[in-house]
């Protein structure tokens, strides 16, 4: 099948195909694993993820052959912990569960913590985990163990196929299987998307040569399962009580359109979707607190998952406040305290809360919020650069960009530089409470691994989004992907920096704020209890590696920036490949 390469290297994929093999490759495992890969392509999945493995080479070499066809976007990672979190950044940006291919016995064990951000995270991802066959379980035989509910609950779906043997029909059973996993990890029928596991059991051979053709693509194919769950109407939202709206991470745009229509304060979260437009409240933590403000709230509608704050919380604990928590998905609810008094899937605000919201009360309750953050805001000046005047740089105007980087400046910085059509990743550490607690309303794609919030496959899920958005015929359409990290968000995922000759090498820049080791310690309670020789050993974990070279050692591009003038120019650049920017903070 024809095929068209953009200058990144990416392939565009039909949107359906029809694969057959060209005859029986002599190897059960071989042929079945070609009929479960082509029945997913046919189904839309564009993307597969694997670690190399002997129990897993029949899926792996007929994987190389749907790439050879144009029709598999082939991804290969030697760690299977930055494979399943390259195979979750992949699903976030395309809406399209990624497969993840690896062998048996401990290479399963490393996909726990993707497949639990993808559980929390509600994103599909479908699981391919070879295993022994049922003769060789149980007698300790080697590189086996109990692979089928090593995931427990964070699988939707979780299949222990047993090995073929060639049996007439075979090619049948895996048809079906593709189709149970694509629409379970999709969430039809459930409103409840995310990983599921196919433990595929194969006996030797393990592989044979494989050969497969493409058949005319299609429109659609006879029997296609419908992937899409059935709307809930929404839950209708009268005028009356003072209300806000929140949005937590994975909100979208619904939040910030419920607040606009209604009259609303938003509060959202910078990885929420939704923190743009003129009822945005940035300053929301200090507001929050006030009696004025935060004291005055009678009901609060919760998009998403807020993590950033306590104070968002500490509003839903409030006995007087009503709380209703909107999520389009996903059976885990958002309920602090136990204290959410309804759930829904959808809200819309009544005709009536329309009108209200253009009379003078309700525009002087959003008015106040609004006024008050950015008067909060103006407060901090430590980013206002004199002006530049027609006679050069005066000496006020050298000393600011001479400046060495703090967090704020850094995190001013990199929000200035993000545009619509680039893609922003912050890890989970200081910087990206610096970014909610201070910047501006901008819609710009942000995503945050905050299902879990924490610092696994960072950079694997950074580079799966960038992966997925520069795809296609016109990879420039979508500019660059920009991760901004700490320096041990960085170095516990180092290994993803990994990218094979012959893979495509994205546009993605990893912002890098290099304070020496977990200065996120420093502001919680413990460093007032403990001791600071104690903080530093367990809690700070100080390092000292040379970033310069642990890129070189991968082969990214490197830069450093410690001057707002240095900090301006790497960020304005353009960036051709993968990156590593690092950008030296005080502690």
């Amino acid at each position: 099948m024809p095929e068209t390469t953009d200058v990144s290297g990416s392939t565009t994929l039909p949107d359906t195909a029809l694969v057959r093999p060209v005859a029986p490759s002599g190897s059960p495992a071989t042929d079945f694993s070609a009929a479960l890969l082509a029945e997913f392509v046919s189904l839309g999945v564009r993307d597969i993820v694997l670690s190399p493995g002997s129990r897993s080479q029949a899926l792996a070499l007929a994987a190389t052959e749907f790439e050879r066809l144009g029709l598999l976007r082939l991804h290969v990672r030697i760690d299977e912990r930055g494979a399943g979190f390259l195979a979750l950044g992949l699903a976030i940006e395309s809406g399209r569960p990624a497969l993840v291919v690896c062998t048996s016995g401990t290479a399963v064990a490393n996909l726990h913590p993707a497949v639990l951000e993808a559980h929390h995270s509600v994103v599909p991802m479908i699981l391919l985990t070879a295993d022994r066959p049922a003769e060789l379980r149980g007698i300790r035989s080697n590189q086996t163990t109990v692979q089928p509910g090593i995931f427990a609950e964070a699988v939707r779906l979780c299949e222990d196929v047993a090995a073929p043997d060639g049996t007439v029909g075979e090619s049948d059973i895996a048809i079906a299987l593709a189709r149970l996993a694509y629409t379970t990890a999709l969430g039809a029928q459930t409103n409840n998307p995310g990983p599921v596991q196919l433990n595929l059991a194969f006996r030797e051979p393990l592989s044979a040569a494989v050969e497969l053709e493409a058949v005319a693509a299609a429109a659609s194919l006879p029997g296609r399962p419908d992937a899409a769950a059935p709307a809930d109407p929404p839950h209708p939202l009268p005028p009356g009580p003072r209300t806000v709206v929140v949005a937590g991470a994975g909100a979208g745009p619904a939040a910030e359109e419920l607040a606009r229509l209604a009259g609303w304060p938003l509060i959202a979260e910078v990885s929420s979707g939704a923190r743009f437009g003129p009822n945005l409240v940035v300053a929301y933590r200090e507001l929050l607190g006030d009696a004025d403000f935060g004291g005055q709230v009678q009901r609060v509608i919760v998009f998403g998952h807020p993590t950033l704050s306590r104070e968002i919380p500490a509003l839903v604990l409030r006995e007087d406040v009503e709380t209703i928590v909107v999520a389009p998905a996903g059976l885990e609810w958002y309920n602090p305290g136990h204290r959410v008094a309804r759930f829904a899937r959808a809200v819309a605000a009544t005709d009536e809360a329309i009108a209200v919201a253009g009379t003078r009360e309700a525009r002087a309750w959003v008015g106040r919020w609004v006024m008050a953050s950015r008067s909060i805001l103006a407060e901090d000046t430590e980013l206002d650069a004199p002006a530049f005047n027609t006679h050069g740089l005066s000496k006020a105007e050298f000393a600011a960009m001479k400046a060495p980087v703090t967090r704020a400046m850094l995190a001013d910085a990199v929000w200035r530089a993000s545009w619509p059509h680039d893609r922003l990743v912050l890890g989970a550490s200081r910087l990206i409470r610096e970014l909610d607690s201070r910047v501006a309303g901008k819609k710009i794609p942000v995503h945050a691994n905050r299902g879990l919030a924490g610092i696994d496959g960072t950079i694997a899920t950074a580079l799966g989004i960038a992966l997925a958005s520069q795809a296609g015929p016109h990879p420039l359409s979508t500019g660059t992907t920009r991760l901004l990290v700490g320096d041990v968000t960085l170095l516990h995922d180092a290994g993803s920096l990994l990218i094979a000759p012959g893979e495509v090498r994205p546009r993605l820049q990893v912002i890098v704020g290099n304070d020496g080791g977990g200065t996120i310690f420093d502001g919680l309670e413990v460093a007032t209890t403990a001791a600071p020789s104690a903080i530093d050993r367990v809690l700070f974990t100080p390092q000292q590696v040379n970033l310069e070279a642990l890129a070189t050692a991968y082969g990214w591009d490197y830069a450093r920036a410690a001057t707002r003038s240095t900090l301006e120019s790497a960020l304005t650049a353009p960036v051709a490949r993968p990156t590593l920017l690092e950008v030296p903070l005080a502690r």
